[in-house]
């Protein structure tokens, strides 16, 4: 049985994002001063007196005659949390007072049959919170409770309250435990969101042709033939220099949260568009953390000219030469071409990235490349290598034993490299050569 759920709901800029961070006790929200920060739902996991549960942090609910064009989507993910929720908590802002906003979330919560919490959130001073809280019993929604989410204030009391509503506790509760942790990622609005919703089957995340739309970092769970698979769809990242609001820093943290997290990595390329130099750095930064890759080139029903396609290729040959390694799908989010073929090259990338060499196979391997006699040498110095053993994995690391470590250079490393592709298939997966001194 998955965990039970506790959405947290009320209009935007009430503090809910706060409040996630102080129950959950980390920062895994993104939480700023303008209105509408968050838009997805997210979830964290977190625990009180022994009792897990999952925390839903939602859009703030917004009139239906608001003029923002995400208001509807919003509204949507909200009320889609409340609907999956065990317990809600209704967030309301002490230091206003009752608005039109938290009447209409009051009249929608009301219509449920769920146990919800009103929490006064701002009561930072406890002497005088009585004061902001008559007011709030209008609502209908029960007795209001007091709430500083940013000092603390009333958050064990809730904390109580909520694990006494949860339904009973039974044997097989248990943490979803993932087999595979997959990050897409890629430049703003190259259509993240709509492939997510794609592979889930489901509205899961907020799709707009708008870019920047995803803030925070959003994790689903998917069963692909037996398989659990994380996918978390991240934020657009753009180039360092052109992040200039608070938030958008922030999102652009936590997708390179997701990729340090990530077993596998989907770059999602914009083919009307072309490979990029911002693509060409997103594949590098997967690398360097260490993440296999598969590369979606999205949209390609846009690419209707051979010329056009051709281009394409060529373009991603030459900004993705650091990693000839990375298997490449055509795909369109948008009519679900290829979509279909996209969680096996995950794994099998996975595979890879998790592969373990014998060390009788590597040292085969190096037997036949002596053979070949390629090698460096300097100064009457020739470099042997004497045999080798893989010493990590995700990604794969392999430490070769030879007389002049500092022969090695870049070419031959490159060359090792190709070599070793071509002997086992590491498709997807970067890997790492060390080399360490060893008398013959």
């Amino acid at each position: 049985m998955p965990k039970p759920i506790v959405a947290i709901v009320g209009r935007p800029n009430v503090g809910k994002s706060t409040l996630v961070n102080r129950l959950a006790e980390a920062r895994d929200a993104i939480v700023h001063e303008s209105r509408g920060v968050t838009r997805d739902r997210s979830y964290h996991t977190t625990d009180w007196n022994g009792r897990s549960f999952v925390l839903v942090d939602t859009g703030g609910i917004e009139s239906i005659k608001s003029t923002d064009s995400f208001a509807p989507r919003i509204r949507e993910q909200a009320l889609a949390a409340c609907d999956e929720a065990d317990v809600i908590i209704f967030v309301v802002d002490g230091s206003v007072g009752v608005t039109d906003e938290d009447e209409e979330v009051a009249r929608i919560l009301r219509k449920g049959d769920k146990p919800v919490f009103l929490m006064v959130n701002k009561c930072d001073d406890p002497d005088h919170e009585d004061e902001k809280l008559w007011e709030f019993w209008s609502l209908g929604i029960g007795e209001p409770m007091p709430l500083s989410a940013l000092h603390g204030h009333g958050t064990g009391d809730l904390l109580d309250e909520i694990v006494a509503a949860l339904p009973e506790e039974t044997d097989d509760e248990d943490d979803v435990v993932e087999d595979l942790s997959i990050a897409i990622i890629g430049r703003p609005n190259v259509g993240k969101s709509s492939l997510t919703n794609r592979l889930l089957g489901a509205n899961r995340s907020i799709v707009s042709d708008v870019a920047g739309t995803t803030r925070d970092a959003i994790d689903s769970f998917v069963d692909h033939n037996g398989t659990i698979i994380k996918i978390v769809d991240t934020a657009g990242i753009r180039k360092q220099n052109q992040v200039h609001e608070d938030v958008e820093y922030y999102s652009y943290v936590r997708g390179l949260m997701a990729m340090d997290k990530a077993d596998v990595c989907l770059l999602v390329v914009d083919s009307s568009i072309g490979v990029t130099e911002q693509d060409q750095k997103l594949a590098n930064m997967a690398v360097d953390r260490g993440c296999a890759i598969v590369i979606l080139l999205n949209k390609w029903d846009l690419i209707d000219e051979p010329q056009k396609q051709t281009d394409l290729m060529q373009s991603l040959a030459q900004r993705m030469a650091f990693a000839p390694w990375a298997p490449t799908l055509n795909i369109s989010a948008l009519t679900g071409r290829a979509v279909g073929k996209v969680f096996d090259a995950a794994l099998a990338a996975a595979q890879a990235h998790r592969a373990q060499i014998r060390t009788s196979e590597l040292n085969d391997f190096l037997a036949a490349l002596r053979e070949g006699g390629h090698t460096v040498s300097e100064k009457g110095r020739r470099l042997k290598l004497m045999y080798a053993t893989q010493t990590g994995t995700e990604p794969p690391v392999f430490t070769f034993f030879c007389n002049f470590p500092d022969l090695v250079d870049d070419n031959f490393e490159r060359y090792l490299e190709n070599r070793i592709r071509e002997r086992f298939d590491l498709t997807g997966t970067p890997i790492r050569l060390r080399f360490r001194k060893k008398s013959e």
